[in-house]
């Protein structure tokens, strides 16, 4: 029995240093930060890394056809809309085409679509990071430095619950 989960963020290009968009059918990186269209639904079936990829405003899924266009369906039906997410040395986040072995999702430096033949895991057309959209930042609790001296008080304090006997 599988769980199903949806994440929301935006894919940051590499080469584009703009974010994924799917606009209906098209699909691009030109999107800025916040943009409504760059906002994507990650959708991860099993606890393995294949995802489908929504975009939130326009229910369209991020798919790769035969030929290796990306492209945007309305179903998620097709198995071209599955992708398995790798995390890479650097950090970055490359998508491969589950159907499509060794094809990646790929951008140019204008933000165009790559064919699928034409990428490769080491090139930089392929890196992202996932960014949570604005607003939805995680609320942290702000740093608090102690000194020295604090910190020998609260060793010898016996009402403090970090000590133990």
């Amino acid at each position: 029995m599988s769980r199903r989960q949806h994440r929301v963020y935006q894919l940051y290009s590499r080469t584009s240093g703009k974010h994924v968009q799917v606009m209906g059918r098209r699909i691009s990186a030109k999107g800025d930060d916040g943009d409504k269209y760059a906002q994507l639904v990650v959708e991860a079936d099993t606890f393995g890394s294949q995802v489908r990829i929504r975009g939130k405003e326009t229910n369209f899924y991020l798919c790769m056809n035969r030929r290796g266009k990306l492209v945007g369906k309305a179903s998620n039906r097709t198995a071209d809309c599955v992708f398995i997410e790798m995390v890479l040395e650097n950090h970055y986040t490359a998508l491969r085409s589950a159907c499509y072995t060794g094809w990646y999702v790929g951008f140019t430096k204008r933000g165009r679509p790559r064919r699928g033949p034409q990428t490769l895991p080491n090139q930089q057309d392929v890196h992202f990071m996932k960014r949570l959209p604005p607003g939805e930042q995680p609320d942290l609790q702000p740093f608090r430095f102690t000194s020295q001296q604090e910190e020998k008080e609260s060793e010898r304090d016996p009402t403090n619950s970090n000590y133990s006997t």
